[in-house]
């Protein structure tokens, strides 16, 4: 224990410093560990409920009718005594939240908002809600491991760094996609590309993925599909399809986010009530568009040809994600997505198969589809590609796959101004999700990199002490007070004053001093004096009256000089 105490506070200030580390390394694959042993057990546990009456794991087709319908009402009650339960102001999930809180809050995730998307995600996907399970991966990843940084009180840049480890190793143990999982924490979540982040999070995906492997083998989930490779002569046909998913994607966040803004003053309870009712008439007509996105898959792979089926499975599973999500159930968008997307591209497949003769394409298709929609969706190009890529296991679907999602990306963008479906929730909930330039470069710099051991401390020390101290001092050492009056003690920064030593009046300035925790980061800082753009703030560890070192104004301007002169 000695031996750990004296470890610690070394770790600490290493780990304040934006630079690659061994041991960030380590933690960050510890944290994608506890992630994924998360995620595990969630999946597990929805397996297990979806046994009890699927024959097929999220294939609601294969239930009892009289089951289908009432397992949406079921989940709509369990969900809303879940939240009941932990409260409601606890109630904000899924990636934007996650998102939101890795911008103000370093990624440190409340722990009733944790339970209620565990439990509800539980609830939502066992029961047929057309969500998917990347949304409750990401917050229970971002969750435990930020707690690793917690527990060990780590700078908040490096727990916000362990939250992002642990969304990759969430998404990787969710999907098996290892290397679009960290795109997607780069490119959606963290929105920055940098070495000391890259490597942490790449080594906590990979710990993601070879746990989901031990447990749930090396199948994906498109590896049911057959992809076969695509002649120049598609080409055209494909940009075509692009437009199209552009066109999907812009129709979907924009349905999505008019139910949100329609319900937004409904409560809870009512708003779940309803959304288990029109899913269970949705289902009990048309199971095939209930679940995640692994049903879509299936009747996608066996019925290629079926127009008339796979039109009611589009249709049936746009509207019950969207009515799922705009309503407050717990779950995810990319999932159903995939779904939406697999089934959209085998429709569009059955154009080539007219000239062709037969329907050899629609499995390439399908996960062309589901590229270009995500893309379009989730503004996540890179992503989608490394996603199709690690999905189906296959490279000839590179080159067609980069057509279709620059064309849906563009198009969506361009002609639709179509925005991630994450920054326009962010943006109607009024969530911050971006920081002003310098907040984003001080972020990363943990205030014990740059610690300031050049300061006196008096306590309770009367003027001409402190003229003499003052007298004594050579800066830039600083001469900070502790005034002590019962229970309430504060801190005081002394000083000469020239102006007022030429009107004859005192010539000691005092000003007081804040105290910030070792945690803190250099934003923090800045946040307290950059009014004056003078001063200095007090850091301390365990006890907010016994500082252990200072943080001058000027070490402020410093940095922010040395990063792009942003000051």
């Amino acid at each position: 224990m000695r031996r750990w105490q004296e470890w610690l506070p070394g770790l600490q200030r290493r780990l304040a410093l934006p630079q690659t580390s061994l041991q960030l390394c380590l933690l960050g694959m510890l944290g994608g560990l506890i992630a994924a042993l998360l995620i595990i057990i969630f999946r597990l546990a929805i397996v297990a409920l979806q046994s009890l009456f699927l024959s097929q794991s999220d294939d609601f087709a294969s239930a009892d009718p009289e089951i289908v319908w009432l397992l949406p009402l079921a989940g709509a009650v369990i969900i809303g005594v879940i939240a009941f339960i932990t409260g409601y102001r606890h109630y904000r999930l899924g990636i934007p939240f996650v998102i939101h809180r890795i911008k103000t809050r370093y990624g440190i995730m409340p722990f009733r908002n944790t339970l209620n998307q565990f439990f509800g995600g539980i609830v939502a996907l066992a029961s047929g809600f057309s969500v998917g399970r990347e949304g409750p991966s990401v917050h229970l990843g971002a969750y435990g491991a930020s707690t690793v940084g917690r527990y060990l009180q780590l700078p908040y840049n490096s727990i916000r760094i362990l939250a992002g480890c642990g969304i990759a190793a969430g998404i990787s143990a969710s999907f098996n996609t290892p290397l679009a999982a960290v795109i997607f924490v780069m490119e959606v979540v963290l929105r920055e590309y940098r070495i000391h982040v890259f490597i942490p999070i790449m080594l906590a995906s990979v710990v993601g993925a070879l746990a989901t492997q031990l447990v749930f083998g090396h199948d994906r989930e498109l590896a049911s599909l057959d992809i076969v490779a695509i002649s120049i002569w598609h080409f055209p046909y494909l940009i075509i399809c692009g437009i199209i998913f552009g066109a999907v994607a812009f129709l979907f966040n924009q349905n999505l986010m008019r139910l949100i803004r329609w319900f937004k003053d409904w409560p809870l309870l009512v708003r779940l009530a309803l959304a288990g009712v029109i899913t269970a008439a949705v289902g009990y007509l048309i199971p095939h568009a209930m679940g995640a996105e692994t049903g879509a898959i299936y009747h996608a792979v066996n019925n290629p040809t079926d127009l008339q089926l796979l039109l009611v499975i589009f249709i049936g599973k746009l509207v019950l994600t969207i009515v799922a999500l705009g309503l407050g159930v717990p779950g995810g968008v990319i999932g159903p997505v995939f779904g939406i997307g697999i089934v959209l591209g085998t429709i569009l497949a059955i154009v080539p198969a007219i000239f062709i003769g037969d329907s050899s394409t629609a499995g390439t298709y399908a996960v062309l589809g589901m590229a270009g929609l995500m893309a379009a969706t989730l503004h996540a190009p890179l992503a989608a590609l490394l996603a199709v890529i690690e999905l189906a296991s296959n490279q000839q679907i590179i080159l067609p796959a980069m057509v279709v999602i620059i064309t849906a990306y563009v198009t969506t963008v361009q002609f639709f101004n179509n925005k991630s479906i994450f920054m326009m929730q962010l943006d109607f909930l009024q969530m911050p999700y971006k920081l002003a330039p310098a907040d984003d470069i001080l972020q990363k710099v943990g205030v014990l990199a740059l610690l300031n051991k050049e300061y006196v401390l008096l306590s309770n020390a009367d003027e001409s002490t402190v003229r003499q101290q003052l007298a004594l001092l050579q800066p830039p050492t600083q001469l900070l007070l502790k005034q002590t009056q019962g229970d309430t003690t504060e801190f005081v920064a002394a000083s000469y004053d020239v102006s007022l030593s030429l009107s004859g009046d005192s010539a000691i300035q005092y000003q007081k001093v804040a105290g910030l925790s070792h945690q803190t980061t250099m934003a923090e800082v800045f946040s307290l004096l950059e009014d004056n753009r003078d001063g200095l703030v007090y850091i301390y560890q365990d006890t907010p009256t016994e500082p252990i070192g200072i943080i001058r104004w000027d070490q402020v301007r410093s940095l922010l000089t040395k990063q792009n002169n942003l000051l």
